[in-house]
């Protein structure tokens, strides 16, 4: 099995000048208050009392309660917040059979659980103030880490078009069909017309290009920063009018503007020190007349970084924005005419992936993916879909055009 850790640098933290260090100590006092320092010096009595508040019963027979094996738990979240809670559940110090309601009843009945997922965030957070995560080089990182593990691990989870993203659920009845309509929906508010050019930026397996090809007749341009992504959609959409490009968007020069642009949930690993970047790029690549679809999960935190846990092991460099953040990015440069939540259709749609997932696993290679992947891989897609059932994140499709746009129609309506 391929590393899936992320080591935090302390290089440029030992390096730091005095005013960035005063800098670090007031960011730090901002996101973790001192409460929460009480709060950490009585970890298992703060736990308790966030589970009875939840009505989580340690060694409980309902399916939301917390089976803890090893009592070792308590020190070692105490030392390690959230980094330390996800590697003790990969190591079996606990369990829950439901753990995505575990995750949703936690974060819809407490106030404290911060005290116990922010400790330890001090490097990880200074990495994040001080330093542009998501530019050159580390801008291929999550394409090595995640994407690039292997095509057969995603194929015994995703639909049968690949799509690894919120699927839509309104009218369907499986997975396949949830997927092939949120690719529609999006077709739809895009208005394709046939023969028009399309930009699909984090474009994936090339399933969203494959589909808009065969049912709108337009073409394609994608861009990866998977090669084992790239390889897989070379190989599905051969024929069609699709061509994919393994290079960083900060790094793409196009030579024409698009009819229209999509980017389905890429904008999480660009970075809030980039959005404003992006947009412009997205601007200047964008026809006069044409619209721009951008699918992106939102957290209610006011801060964009992204859960530590998450970022050692699945999602390196990630960030996800809220909504003040994309309209800031955009503001003066894209005219913003639709907010439509996926949210819930997210919770479903992680779930639908861990079904596939779990009843498949067997099938896969057990020395890539040994136990401790299996439960890796549970507890992320299950504290994912614990954060979208209780709205902490969400999934948002914003439909945008140039402010010089005047022939917009809403057409989804």
């Amino acid at each position: 099995m391929k590393s899936h850790s992320t080591h935090i640098s302390t290089k440029n933290i030992y390096s730091l000048t005095h005013e960035e260090v005063v800098k670090a100590k007031i960011f730090m006092q901002c996101i973790l208050p001192s409460k929460y320092i009480i709060l950490l010096m009585n970890i298992k009595q703060t736990a308790e009392q966030i589970f009875q508040n939840a009505d989580i019963t340690i060694g409980g027979s309902k399916p939301f309660d917390i089976q803890i094996y090893n009592q070792d738990l308590w020190d070692r979240v105490a030392a390690g917040g959230s980094i330390a809670l996800g590697e003790s559940y990969m190591d079996m110090y606990w369990d829950v059979d439901d753990l995505a309601d575990f995750v949703f009843r936690i974060q819809t009945s407490n106030t404290h659980w911060d005290a116990i997922t922010s400790k330890g965030l001090l490097l990880y957070c200074l990495r994040a103030k001080l330093t542009n995560l998501q530019i050159g080089k580390r801008a291929y990182d999550v394409g090595h880490a995640h994407y690039d593990i292997g095509n057969d691990l995603y194929q015994s989870m995703l639909d049968t078009r690949m799509i690894y993203t919120a699927a839509y659920w309104k009218n369907a009845h499986n997975l396949d069909e949830a997927q092939a309509a949120k690719l529609d929906l999006i077709c739809k508010k895009l208005n394709l017309q046939t023969g028009q050019k399309i930009l699909d930026i984090g474009c994936g397996w090339g399933g969203f290009m494959k589909f808009a090809a065969e049912n709108y007749g337009v073409q394609c341009v994608g861009l990866s920063v998977s090669k084992e992504q790239i390889a897989y959609g070379k190989e599905v959409c051969k024929g069609l009018p699709v061509s994919f490009i393994l290079k960083d968007y900060q790094k793409y020069t196009p030579e024409q503007p698009f009819d229209h642009i999509v980017s389905i949930e890429m904008f999480e690993a660009v970075g809030h020190k980039n959005y404003r970047t992006f947009m412009k790029k997205v601007s200047h690549w964008l026809r006069d007349d044409g619209s721009f679809l951008l699918q992106t999960i939102t957290t209610t935190n006011s801060s964009p970084l992204a859960d530590p846990w998450l970022d050692k092991y699945i999602f390196p460099n990630g960030m996800l924005p809220n909504k003040k953040l994309v309209e800031k990015s955009v503001r003066g440069l894209l005219d913003i005419h639709q907010w439509h939540s996926l949210g819930h259709d997210y919770d479903q749609t992680l779930m639908a992936w861990w079904q596939n997932f779990d009843s498949r696993y067997h099938s896969l290679d057990q020395k890539k993916y040994n136990k401790t992947f299996y439960r890796m891989w549970k507890y992320y897609l299950h504290i994912c879909a614990g954060g979208f059932r209780s709205g902490y994140l969400d999934v948002w499709q914003i439909l945008l055009t140039k402010p010089t746009n005047h022939s917009w129609r809403d057409k989804t309506q």
